[in-house]
């Protein structure tokens, strides 16, 4: 998966799943522009190389435009985009206008189509790929983050139907994440214990690490998936164990075969 002399794009790339993706770029060879609307706290870097950060503001689509084509300028070529910004508040829907739901889908949904549009002329000519990044969330009920949940819903259905109208020079896929340990997890996990407890509702017994998203991530940009265009890539440590499980074997170490 060696993917030296790529020019990659990793939207939301300063920080969290973002960050562990730029660094896995990185560490593949690739040159990595991150993107935020404002700078990181520290450099995103990996074995003595740096990621380049870039102010940009997805909602406004001049700046968008214009913030690709310099990275395909300077670079001389852009490879990958990982659509990765995004996120969202807890909050139910009767408890916001909506308006601020639509705020969520828009950087959501329509930031990585804002994006993907951008740098669609520059990936064609590099017979390059997009990478959405994606959630459990848009598969599943997701109360007190409905507008997230539908927008990510959407964001595999656009992928999905991009990877049709590019091909073949453009690549489409998406990574359909679970929960991951970053810096930001006690906000929505608790302390250590917390995170220890809702890492063991998952199969695999823990969060996924960001570089390990990242992992993936590069998987799917690297030659090894050329013929993988349309697809939804699972990182979920094994999904969620339905509650109805737990209901349903309560007495079963009483039953008979």
């Amino acid at each position: 998966m060696e993917l030296a002399g790529k020019a990659v794009v990793v939207t939301g790339g300063t920080r969290g799943v973002g960050a562990g993706i730029a660094r896995a770029f990185l560490a593949a060879g690739a040159d990595v522009v991150v993107c935020a609307r404002r700078p990181p706290d520290e450099p995103v870097e990996r074995g003595g190389r740096q990621a380049e950060f870039r102010p940009l503001d997805l909602r406004e689509g001049a700046a968008v435009r214009d913030f690709f084509a310099g990275v395909a300028a300077d670079h001389g070529r852009l490879d990958v985009l990982v659509n990765n910004a995004g996120g969202t508040p807890y909050r139910l829907l009767d408890e916001g206008e909506a308006e601020r739901h639509a705020r969520v889908v828009e950087l959501n949904l329509v930031a990585p189509l804002t994006a993907s549009l951008a740098a669609r002329p520059f990936l064609r000519a590099a017979r390059g790929s997009v990478v959405m990044i994606g959630s459990v969330s848009g598969g599943r009920p997701s109360p007190g983050t409905a507008a997230y949940g539908a927008a990510k819903a959407g964001l595999e259905g656009l992928a999905r139907s991009m990877a049709v109208e590019w091909a073949p020079e453009v690549r489409v896929n998406t990574l359909v994440l679970g929960m991951v340990r970053t810096e930001l997890s006690a906000l929505h996990y608790g302390d250590a214990e917390g995170l220890a407890r809702v890492g063991a509702t998952v199969p695999l017994g823990r969060l996924a690490e960001p570089e390990e998203v990242g992992a993936a991530a590069v998987f799917l940009a690297s030659p090894g998936a050329a013929y993988i265009s349309g697809a939804c890539l699972l990182v979920h440590g094994g999904g969620e164990r339905p509650a109805f499980l737990d209901a349903a074997t309560v007495n079963r170490s009483d039953q008979r075969a």
